[in-house]
């Protein structure tokens, strides 16, 4: 991984604790509301990091911060098959 593409991991990693802290203690976050915040343009270029965000929120699995749900349960990063939302640890 690049030192740029390091930076924009860390950058999406705060935006995902960000929103998560902006929302109420048991509320979810989908992936892209953190490359939107991170992007900050008005077309559709934070696709762009859909992955980097998604390796972002595994990454803070790793570090005990978040949970990645799918159909409201946790999952196992590496098991996570299409959408996914994020939430805090309970």
């Amino acid at each position: 991984m690049t030192s740029h593409e390091q930076r924009t991991v860390r950058r999406l990693e705060q935006a995902i604790l960000d929103l998560l802290e902006q929302r109420g203690p048991t509320a979810t976050i989908c992936p892209s509301d953190a490359a939107r915040s991170v992007y900050g343009g008005d077309d559709d270029g934070w696709r762009s990091l859909m992955e980097p965000a998604r390796q972002a929120a595994r990454r803070l699995v790793g570090a005990g911060r978040v949970e990645i749900t799918q159909g409201g349960r946790p999952v196992e990063p590496d098991e996570a098959r299409g959408p996914i939302r994020i939430r805090r640890v309970r």
